[in-house]
């Protein structure tokens, strides 16, 4: 338990780091390629924060069985509210408030789409390699429609004041740190949850999902500290739909025909507050709007009292 605790302790230190150059590369790199910095937050951020989640709910449905199946639809339920909750309330407490770019309730809408998507396959069948497949394809429609919602709103990009390769340099180590930081956070913190006997579902939702939103975190606290509001919103926005699209096509390719097994798992109506909560945030999503201190107090509070409710339901079988 003591070197797990260490464990976690450098990777959360690695995530810190890592993160702050990752968003000052891709910052730059909005600027060398002229789009948004919503846009770049989507796909670069949102799909490298999002390759955390990617990899270990892929492994957990490989290696652990139905068990681990439970684990990583957990984790992808766990992931998207803490990061329309925890991840997007963090920042504002500590930097102030974050005004709105153009175009994020159109990055919101389709968001949200994805998350509803994925929630219908869990309720209405079990994943399987065939979902995974239309879930797949999915993605890549959904990757279309951000780059052309993305030509219909520009952002303002930074100040492009790195010469060279640099900004892609930092980027892509920023990236690799970020995303073997949180492996190592994800791979303690299960160890520590396996002692402590807890369901698959309840681990995936609030100790591995903490764990591989870890990035979206530093990732969006770096970025308000230098005050890029499009990188925040679209990162969170972004990997919410990789999370429900493209780390949900993974695991469903790698259950194969197995059943979910309900009594590990997160319960449906987890998956109902998520739909809800994607869906209500397109309510605040306008241009130039301002999220404030006590807004982001109350997001804070729903992500506590989702997990205290699971906790109290649905720790262990």
């Amino acid at each position: 338990m003591l070197v797990n605790l260490l464990l976690l302790a450098v990777g959360l230190a690695g995530l810190t780091l890592a993160a702050d150059r990752f968003v000052l590369g891709a910052a730059q790199v909005a600027a060398r390629l002229r789009v948004s910095t919503v846009v770049t937050g989507a796909l670069i951020i949102g799909f490298g924060t999002s390759a955390p989640e990617l990899v270990v709910s892929t492994l957990a449905t490989l290696t652990e069985g139905a068990e681990g199946t439970a684990l990583a639809v957990g984790n992808i339920v766990g992931s998207n509210i803490a990061n329309l909750t925890l991840v997007l309330a963090l920042p504002v407490l500590v930097f102030g408030r974050i005004v709105l770019e153009e175009g994020v309730k159109r990055q919101a809408a389709l968001s949200a789409g994805g998350v509803t998507v994925f929630f219908l396959i869990v309720w209405l069948a079990d994943p399987s390699a065939w979902w995974g497949l239309l879930l797949l394809v999915l993605t890549g429609v959904a990757l279309r429609l951000v780059l052309w919602l993305g030509d219909r709103f520009g952002g303002v990009p930074p100040p492009d004041t790195s010469e060279g390769a640099a900004p892609w340099f930092w980027s892509v180590i920023g990236l690799v740190g970020t995303v073997g930081s949180a492996w190592l956070v994800v791979w303690s913190a299960t160890r520590i949850a396996e002692d402590l006997e807890w369901t698959g579902g309840f681990v995936g939702f609030a100790l591995v999902a903490l764990g591989t939103s870890l990035p979206e975190l530093v990732t969006v606290l770096a970025a308000a500290r230098r005050n890029e509001s499009g990188l925040i919103v679209g990162n969170l926005l972004g990997s919410n739909l990789f999370n429900s699209l493209l780390v949900g096509a993974a695991v469903f390719l790698a259950n194969g025909s197995r059943t979910l097994d309900e009594e590990a798992g997160v319960g449906l109506w987890v998956v109902v507050v998520l739909v809800a909560v994607s869906w209500l945030v397109i309510t605040f999503m306008r241009r130039g709007r301002q999220i404030s201190r006590g807004e982001s107090g109350i997001l804070l509070s729903c992500y506590v009292t989702v997990l205290v409710l699971m906790a109290a339901t649905g720790a262990t079988a």
